[in-house]
């Protein structure tokens, strides 16, 4: 039925590392870690979770160290274990790695601007274009929902994989993708039903 609600998702973007202060691109599964503002956020999360008495049937995980220390936090609080998906690694940059918008434009400023306008193309070369990331990520996901139906989901990622999801979720353009804004230690909630999908609310930073 066009109501029939398949899977409810909420999205944990990792806490801050030392390199979200700056922005900076990153697809490290390795590094950084959390900061300590970023376990500071992630205990946040643990305590709207529990305030707002979010339930959840399976915790998930990007492989990078920054999700899966977010997502042991959470789960430690839910007293369940929580499971890494390998799909949802971050998107490969390229010689992008390590480097902030405003590093990027000053070095690569025709690659900066086919980044943001031209999705299919991978920006660098040695990149993983929007468009694939999009696509890897949506995959990612529906198989998550198909294992899940009539579930809730918590799954714990980075704040590329969560726009990536808002995307494909509301049926956007790839390019939209850089003009979505998600902060680190923030929640994210999507539901998905058999024909369509609702978002419910987007970053929301407990205080």
């Amino acid at each position: 039925m066009y109501f029939n609600r398949k899977c409810k998702i909420t999205f944990i973007c990792n806490g801050a590392t030392i390199f979200s202060e700056d922005d900076r691109f990153t697809d490290s599964e390795s590094y950084p870690p959390l900061s300590d503002a970023g376990l500071e956020e992630i205990e946040k999360i643990c305590e709207f979770l529990k305030i707002r008495g979010i339930k959840n049937d399976k915790i998930y995980t990007s492989p990078a160290l920054r999700s899966t220390q977010s997502a042991g936090m959470i789960a430690k609080s839910f007293k369940q274990e929580f499971e890494i998906v390998d799909d949802l690694h971050p998107r490969k940059c390229g010689k992008f790695n390590g480097l902030t918008f405003e590093q990027i434009e000053d070095k690569y400023p025709d690659a900066l601007e086919k980044l943001i306008n031209y999705p299919d193309i991978g920006t660098p070369d040695d990149a993983e274009s929007v468009t694939d990331f999009i696509a890897r990520v949506k995959t990612s996901i529906d198989k998550i929902i198909e294992d899940n139906l009539g579930g809730r989901i918590i799954i714990v990622t980075h704040k590329d994989i969560i726009k990536a999801a808002i995307c494909s979720a509301l049926n956007m353009p790839d390019k939209s993708l850089h003009r979505i804004y998600i902060k680190t230690g923030s929640a994210t909630q999507i539901s998905y039903f058999e024909r369509w999908s609702s978002l419910v609310y987007c970053d929301y930073t407990p205080m």
